[in-house]
């Protein structure tokens, strides 16, 4: 029966250090001069789904979280806002807005829990590939892709948070 235990353990830890070796890099904090031009002038469609969001998009998103699903609540829709919500079955985040052009995808979400934050997340993506190109800690409050924008633009994104 101890051995038994010891291969549980075992198990246990190979399986959470491959789901840790799964996450992705955070993105870098720094907006380079050239991507600034370009989030500048480049054009956002609203997108109001997490659905709506490319393919490509959510796959990296989802790696960025380093879980088996994308675990984002709908813009409106509830979720963990803290850790006395006692429903443990609501995703951690909540998509709050997001807009994509022809090549970038900019999506602003919020982190529920003890240390309840809001994200900003910017995607370079095509059809054929998608990476993470920038992201960081943004303000509260934000309700437009034209508010998240400025925010980015005006420097008013923070160093990556441990958690995404």
């Amino acid at each position: 029966m101890n051995r038994t235990r010891l291969l549980c353990v075992i198990a246990t830890v190979f399986w959470a250090a491959g789901a840790y070796g799964r996450q992705a890099t955070p993105p870098p904090v720094e907006l380079s001069e050239a991507l600034r031009a370009h989030l500048k002038n480049d054009r956002f469609a609203i997108v109001t789904s997490v659905r709506g969001l490319p393919l490509g998009v959510r796959n990296s998103w989802q790696m960025l979280f380093g879980s088996t699903t994308l675990d984002i609540a709908e813009p409106g829709e509830n979720f963990g806002i803290n850790d006395l919500n006692g429903d443990s079955r609501l995703p951690p985040r909540r998509m709050v807005v997001a807009g994509c052009s022809t090549d970038h995808c900019l999506v602003y979400y919020e982190r529920g829990g003890a240390d309840h934050t809001w994200r900003v997340l910017l995607f370079h993506w095509r059809p054929d590939t998608t990476r993470i190109e920038w992201g960081g800690l943004a303000p509260r409050g934000l309700t437009s892709i034209d508010e998240v924008r400025k925010a980015v633009l005006g420097g008013e994104i923070k160093e990556p948070a441990t958690r995404w």
